[in-house]
């Protein structure tokens, strides 16, 4: 048994040491060369692949074909040479025919079997070993195959042995052909085909590939393209895809891309510009705050005056720029986070209506009053501020409205109705006019910032934060059906019910 000495064998000059905790490469390692490719390089070398495995499938059996037709045509040579040895008299043929016959077959020797005689023809000693036995009356594919590489590859002077069927007159035929001119024919033969293998690769896989470089990678590599370029500068009308005329996934692809550079193109030009929107209000909430802050003082000191229609105003203009000042500095909050959590509570409603009245003199020309109606003990659970501010949004649109109609007798009438016992039901409040009514086409983003306004110079900001602020008390606020003006519906229902309802 041989056996190993580990000191003789660090001692060997090719013996090198690997570094302690070396490792060896990863796969991810070997292959990276694969990513520096890019998808045009990976796609030749598969299309290469396939083709070049496709022309394998093609080239062993061709081979292994062709060289089961060179031992039948022997074969068949020989049996025309077995008719001439049949025909002579105890199968006895000159020395000199035999071996014309033998060169004409190039064979080193032919038997005939007859019953159970076999009759031969030889120009010399018959071998006395065969490199490989062949019946081609028993064709087998795997046979075949491992026949042909082994006459390709493996050189031996012995010669083969090919049985084939007989004919008339004698039963079979046994050929012992030599293998060189075989394995020469054969080389011969496995060359050609090769070659024409690998110019049929390359083509077919330049075919392919230049089909699939228009039809997919060039598409593909675009729409990477296009879209750093979009990850780039989402606001530039430049970089958006072009739509597509294909009708097939990469086509969707580019359209939808299409659709989504422009969709969030466009929400990101409106966020900047509310952003700077939202930076001027905020710089103008603040010099109107110290304006109101002023007027705030000015009021204060109105209340001292003992004329009694001032004192029945001043109060109410105190607690109006008391209001004003708290939503200035809400604003800015705003500017800087989001609108601050309710404070909910149950108040009553109808002096929070009666503080809507005064809205109808915004516009002394419309000639229009402002109603309400609600139960003395009709309570709301509400931010009280809040509810003001989204009421206040919706009855100044309903004054505005009247006012830019012309409307005679103009009617807005708040209402407020509850449904259910007090702390497991909800309060529904009415804005309804008799005004012109809201417009089709302004419907679809009614509530939408800057999208739902339905008058010439509007801003289209007061119906989406009534809209807020009435979702932040846990109510709904809609538009209803109407077959004129415009109502108005929020409805707000009590924590409990809301707390059940969810």
């Amino acid at each position: 048994m041989a056996q190993t000495d580990p000191a003789a064998t660090a001692a060997l000059p090719w013996h090198i040491e690997e570094p302690a905790g070396a490792s060896p490469p990863s796969r991810s390692r070997a292959f990276a060369w694969l990513g520096r490719l890019g998808l045009s390089g990976r796609l030749f070398l598969l299309t290469v692949a396939f083709v070049v495995l496709a022309e394998i499938l093609i080239y062993v059996p061709a081979v292994a074909t062709y060289r089961m037709s060179r031992l039948s045509d022997r074969v068949a040579a020989a049996r025309v040479a077995a008719l001439v040895l049949n025909a002579t008299p105890e199968g006895q043929v000159p020395d000199e025919i035999a071996r014309r016959l033998l060169m004409g077959v190039g064979a080193r020797a032919i038997a005939v079997r007859v019953g159970d005689t076999w009759r031969y023809l030889t120009d010399g000693p018959v071998p006395s070993a065969v490199a490989e036995t062949v019946d081609l009356r028993e064709r087998g594919l795997t046979g075949s195959v491992v026949g042909a590489f082994r006459t390709l590859f493996l050189s031996t002077d012995a010669p083969i042995r090919a049985l084939g069927p007989g004919q008339d007159g004698f039963d079979a035929v046994e050929v012992l052909l030599d293998e060189g001119p075989l394995r020469a024919s054969l080389a011969d033969f496995s060359l050609r085909l090769l070659v024409a293998c690998l110019i049929i690769a390359v083509l077919a896989a330049g075919l392919v590939f230049f089909v699939l470089q228009r039809a997919i990678v060039r598409p593909v590599v675009r729409l990477a393209r296009d879209i750093t370029a979009f990850a780039d500068d989402p606001e530039c009308t430049d970089r958006v895809t072009r739509r597509s005329a294909r009708t097939d996934e990469i086509g969707q692809a580019e359209n939808a891309l299409a659709r989504m550079q422009v969709a969030l193109g466009g929400e990101l030009r409106q966020r900047r510009r509310l952003a700077e929107l939202g930076l001027s209000v905020s710089k103008i909430n603040h010099e109107l705050r110290n304006l109101l802050t002023t007027a705030q003082l000015l009021g204060d000191r109105l209340e001292s005056v003992s004329d009694p229609l001032v004192q029945r105003v001043a109060p109410r203009l105190v607690e109006t720029l008391d209001r004003a000042i708290r939503f200035c500095e809400a604003t800015l909050a705003y500017g800087r986070a989001t609108e601050p959590n309710p404070q909910r509570r149950m108040v009553a409603l109808a002096p929070l209506l009666e503080e809507l009245t005064d809205l109808a003199d915004l516009m002394p020309a419309a000639h229009l009053r402002v109603e309400v109606r609600a139960a003395p003990d009709l309570e709301i659970d509400v931010d009280p501020e809040q509810l003001l501010r989204a009421l206040t949004n919706l009855v100044r649109n309903a004054v505005q409205a009247h006012a830019a109609a012309k409307t005679a007798d103009g009617l807005v009438l708040i209402e407020g109705l509850r449904s259910g016992r007090p702390g497991a039901g909800a309060v529904t409040v009415l804005v309804t006019d008799n005004g012109p009514g809201v417009p089709e086409r302004a419907k679809a983003n009614l509530f939408a910032a800057f999208q739902g306004s339905t008058r010439a110079g509007g801003t289209g900001l007061g119906l989406a934060i009534a809209s807020e602020l009435v979702r932040l008390n846990g109510g709904t606020l809609c538009l209803d059906e109407t077959a004129g003006g415009a109502r108005f519906r929020i409805i707000i229902p009590d924590r409990a019910a809301g707390a059940k309802a969810a």
